[in-house]
């Protein structure tokens, strides 16, 4: 009987075989899903499901009138920009030429409303311009070393194709308005820029070709050796599919026969985490359940590898929190809000409420201060610990209307706090009175 802690291509199933194969393609190579199939043996369905995998895994990229393509997985903690093959999809563009320069990144836009001589001093190498049917200009931007996008649904000419093609710079085309295709990048180089500040298990972790080494067949003789091995003493173990089906611990196993199979000793469906979940959301869920380890599956549950207590808690730790870079919707509200302290050296904080904040009644809307409140009361421990936290619960109680344009003061109280927990009652008080009130408690990630 195979011990499970091996994992030689005799013992890989077709789709993990397939993965691996993916995995050792050069970078940049085209993948069409039936040359695949055919190469390797297997069928169409079978090919293709490894494909949508290895993308999740961030081992290939696949993009409409492109295909797919094996790529570099990039450390997220890396500068990203929009690729050309990006801004295709986000204007549901056309592609006129240039294919080859669509995995390259631009910085910045340029807006081509302005006489051409002037036009040359905004564009540079890794630009995108933005301009209607101006012939002239395209050829300009190309030769400048910058793509070229085409707005109005209007072409170019085979000339200019050519070049592109020469320069391996695209050129594309869309339907939309110049403004409006400027909005929508705009708008896309923020959200990229958000997303890049919230720290995913991916940033931690890359996904591990030594995954799956304990089966539900595997037996306590196998677990002892893999923790011989590894120094661990906990592991998920999966099916014959790879999926994640139990986590066994040597507690789990003590006073078994050596020959007793795992299947019969694990602890059934775990709590699992996939490369997208936000680290904070990890850290919580493994400081309220007491989890030590905790596998990373991807959207069919299958392994693609584990992490720690202890990584996840030092992530958290020593992660810089820099302002949000792009405009969330928090970031809006607080923005109207400034920190203040009483004769005491309390905290609290004071805004106007402005028109955007207004709910269906033409008041302040009490979705808005329930986030300010929470808000108010994330600051005030942030200023009591020095540490990050996770909010546990929070009764709001809501005692009158607040007019649009209204001072508003958010005054938070710490009530209780311990080594694991804060409770925080908060006020939000207009001339005076009391408007609105909350009751939170929070659980502080402690690394220790």
């Amino acid at each position: 009987m195979p011990t499970g802690n091996e994992n030689s291509p005799n013992e890989l199933t077709k789709h993990e075989q397939l993965l691996q194969y993916i995995r050792e393609l050069p970078i940049g190579t085209k993948i069409p899903v039936r040359q695949m199939a055919k190469e390797r043996g297997v069928s169409d369905g079978t090919a293709y499901r490894a494909l949508k995998e290895a993308e999740q895994l961030g081992l290939v990229s696949t993009k409409e009138r492109i295909g797919t393509v094996r790529v570099d997985k990039k450390r997220r903690t890396n500068p990203e920009q929009l690729t050309f093959a990006e801004v295709l999809d986000i204007v549901q563009g056309s592609l006129l030429g240039g294919e080859e320069g669509l995995e390259k990144t631009l910085h910045k836009f340029v807006i081509g409303a302005m006489e051409l001589g002037e036009m040359i001093g905004y564009i540079d190498a890794g630009s995108l311009l933005i301009v209607g049917n101006r012939e002239n200009a395209h050829r300009i931007a190309l030769e400048q070393g910058a793509g070229v996008l085409v707005t109005g649904g209007f072409g170019t000419s085979e000339e200019v194709k050519e070049l592109a093609n020469e320069r391996k710079l695209p050129i594309l085309n869309c339907k939309h308005d110049t403004f409006t295709v400027a909005s929508m990048i705009n708008r896309a180089m923020y959200d990229r820029l958000i997303k890049r500040k919230i720290m995913i298990i991916a940033d931690l972790m890359e996904p591990s070709s030594r995954t799956g080494l304990l089966k539900q067949s595997s037996e306590v003789a196998d677990f002892l050796k893999l923790s011989a091995e590894t120094g661990s003493s906990r592991f998920p173990i999966t099916d014959e599919w790879n999926r994640v089906v139990g986590m066994i611990t040597s507690k789990d196993v003590v006073g078994s026969p050596s020959g007793q199979a795992l299947d019969k000793l694990m602890t059934r469906r775990p709590m699992t985490v996939t490369l997208n979940t936000p680290v904070a959301s990890a850290a919580h869920r493994m400081v309220s359940e007491g989890i030590e380890l905790l596998p990373v599956v991807d959207r069919q549950r299958k392994l693609v590898g584990a992490i720690s207590r202890g990584e996840v808690l030092r992530a958290m730790q020593f992660a810089n929190r820099p302002a949000h870079l792009g405009e969330t919707f928090d970031a809006l509200m607080w923005g109207a809000f400034a920190e203040q302290r009483d004769s005491e050296s309390r905290l609290f904080f004071t805004g106007l409420a402005t028109p955007q904040m207004s709910g269906p009644l033409g008041t302040v809307s009490e979705g808005v201060l329930t986030s300010l409140m929470q808000q108010a009361a994330s600051r005030a421990v942030e200023d009591l610990r020095k540490r990050e936290h996770v909010l546990d619960n929070m009764t709001t109680y809501f005692l009158r209307t607040v007019p649009v344009d209204a001072t508003i003061s958010l005054v938070p109280n710490i009530i209780e706090a311990s080594r694991r927990y804060v409770k925080v009652e908060v006020q939000a008080v207009q001339d005076g009175e009391v408007v609105a009130k909350a009751m939170l408690t929070a659980q502080t990630i402690d690394p220790a």
